[in-house]
């Protein structure tokens, strides 16, 4: 697993390099080939690659996970597979390709006395979810509606906790326009569109409701193109991240409902996409499966989070099909410069899926 986990981290694979991605899937297919004893088929939607096997109707339970990362190519010069004191680091180790090498380990112990094992399982992965995946988010939800139950081998949370929910996350843009001058002739003469704006990102903070678990961050910020200029435009990106359709809704009224402060300025709200929450609902029964089969391998006791972050797993839920995420990795440090692996879990984890898996395909009383 180790040997494994380190050719798929040595292969770097940021969402934005599609020659990146696109050699990754090669390198995880030969892979697959190997430890399952069949290729995938290969596809290309939207241009980014994604791989899939089915076995027999594959329409019983689908693995999901992706071989994309935040980490731009170079990072590996200095932040190399290493493997120290049993704590594996390396970008994209924990989110999560030590999540989908998990996933081949667990179906090929399942395969190991019983070449049909799999009857009913699918696996896909895909290269931009990273990003929101635009150009995988029809495959995954016809995937998933396909399927009876949706696993998601994304890193789990701390202490190796189980993701039973997870918001719904957008990102919308406020765009101000204002009207340019020169700064030292004739500033008087302009409206401030920064000045605007900074009278907005402090009504915009206003919107998050920390109660309900809703925030509501301006985060990329723009003003103005030259120094010497009263800028003529500004912009912000706004994330916006909540437990509930009907807070998604609220929070996209509010930025409608801003009004220009200054004169000589308006506003105009760009509506991002978004990404509904996965609830409670949409995990319990799988939960209580995954608790069970812990029990049963004598693991210790599962404890299950909600937490903050998408993933496709949003996408599953949001089309009815019951989705538990958080199966991959243990570790932490996603997306930081801490980023790692607890070695000694991925056994673990890798034989909890396994039993989670022929549990739900009837093979476990």
């Amino acid at each position: 697993m180790l040997a494994d986990l380190e050719t798929l981290v040595r292969c770097e694979s940021p969402t934005s390099d599609r020659t990146a991605t696109s050699r990754c899937a090669d390198v995880f297919a030969e892979l697959g080939t190997r430890l399952l004893r069949s290729d995938p088929q290969r596809l290309e939607r939207g241009g980014a690659a994604q791989l899939r096997w089915r076995f027999g109707r594959g329409d019983r339970v689908l693995l999901l996970g992706h071989l994309d990362t935040v980490w731009p190519l170079g990072t590996l010069e200095r932040l190399p597979f290493t493997i120290t004191d049993g704590r594996i680091t390396g970008p994209g180790c924990f989110d999560m390709k030590a999540g989908l090498v998990q996933l081949l380990y667990a179906l090929a112990a399942l395969q190991t006395d019983n070449p049909d094992a799999l009857d009913g399982v699918s696996v896909l992965i895909t290269t931009d979810e990273e990003v929101g995946s635009p150009a995988s988010i029809t495959l995954i939800q016809e995937e998933a509606r396909r399927n009876h139950a949706v696993l998601v081998l994304e890193a789990s949370a701390d202490g190796g906790a189980l993701k039973t929910a997870r918001k719904g996350a957008g990102c919308h843009r406020l765009h101000v326009v204002g009207r340019a001058a020169h700064a030292g002739l004739e500033p008087e003469r302009g409206a401030n569109a920064a000045v605007e704006l900074a009278h907005q990102i402090l009504a915009i903070v206003q919107l998050a409701d920390p109660e309900r678990g809703t925030t509501v961050t301006p985060s990329v910020t723009k003003a103005g193109d030259s120094t010497n200029t009263v800028p003529g435009s500004a912009e912000v990106a706004v994330d916006v991240r909540a437990f509930s359709v009907e807070e998604q809704q609220r929070v996209l009224a509010g930025l409608a409902a801003l009004r220009p402060r200054l004169e000589g300025t308006s506003l105009r709200v760009e509506q991002g996409s978004e990404s509904p929450p996965l609830p409670p609902s949409a995990s319990s029964d799988l939960f209580a499966r995954a608790q069970q089969a812990a029990a049963r391998l004598g693991l210790p006791p599962l404890s299950g989070v909600a937490v903050g972050g998408g993933s496709d797993g949003n996408r599953t839920a949001a089309v009815g099909t019951p989705t538990l995420d958080g199966l991959g990795a243990v570790g932490g440090g996603a997306h930081a410069e801490g980023e790692h692996v607890l070695a000694g879990s991925m056994p673990e984890r890798a034989a909890l899926l396994a039993e989670l898996v022929a549990d739900l395909l009837g093979a476990r009383p």
